[in-house]
């Protein structure tokens, strides 16, 4: 599912281990709730257009380095017409220092032209147009949704898939399948912002490295906690 669309078959009430999840991952999206209180994007933009650019330039990217390019970039091309204009080669020179920048570069240019001839310059909001411009993965697709249009979807990223699995939301390795898991079991009141809970606790408390386990909110609630402390203790496993 695209968007967080419900069935019956998937309300967590219809299956009691379901249910036991729901609660736990309500317990979790709750307590985050109250410790994150600026659940947003870390990157810079002015639009949805921009948006949609800083996201596929932070694709392999930190959102610092994408924050470093982006200010020149839009000043040069604060649109899809002056974007598409800049072409190919304008846009590697502004984010050349950006991870896959000649194939960036390139979607770029393409996705810009799609837009300002095809949308009249307006980013669409479903996700089968947004995946069909070049460039744009589910993830791309889902955060733009979700931060752009208000859509409650999670776009799955490597913090929130490590972050998911740490805490046994998921068993599942596919973005795609996470995303839909999530979706089904956090409570609805949550799911606009839990994308930004979960992704921010993954960057800043439960790190791919050195986890803060002992300062981490969630601790008492994660199955993983005692094998991330022992790794922080014994770093080479002896």
């Amino acid at each position: 599912m695209a968007a967080a669309e419900r069935t019956s078959a998937d309300d967590p009430q219809s299956d009691p281990a379901k249910a036991a999840l729901a609660l736990r991952a309500g317990q979790i999206i709750e307590r985050l709730a109250r410790v994150i209180e600026n659940p947003r994007s870390e990157l810079n933009y002015d639009s949805l257009f921009q948006l949609l650019v800083a996201v596929m330039l932070s694709a392999q990217t930190t959102d610092k380095r994408v924050n470093l390019v982006t200010p020149a970039l839009f000043q040069a091309a604060p649109d899809p017409a002056s974007m598409a204009a800049l072409g190919h080669e304008g846009i590697f020179g502004f984010i050349k220092t950006v991870g896959l920048a000649g194939s960036k570069s390139r979607n770029l240019a393409a996705t810009s032209a799609i837009i300002h001839e095809k949308y009249q310059d307006q980013v669409p909001s479903g996700f089968e147009d947004l995946v069909a411009l070049p460039g744009v993965g589910s993830k791309t697709a889902r955060v733009v949704m979700n931060v752009g249009f208000g859509i409650p979807v999670i776009a799955v990223d490597t913090h929130i898939r490590r972050v998911a699995m740490r805490l046994e939301l998921t068993k599942s390795d596919s973005p795609d399948r996470i995303s839909d898991e999530l979706a089904g079991i956090i409570p609805d009141r949550y799911l606009l912002h839990a994308h930004h809970y979960l992704l921010l606790h993954g960057r800043y408390t439960c790190a791919a490295r050195n986890p803060a386990c002992g300062a981490c909110c969630l601790n008492d609630l994660c199955p993983s906690r005692d094998a991330n402390q022992i790794s922080r203790a014994n770093p080479s496993g002896s």
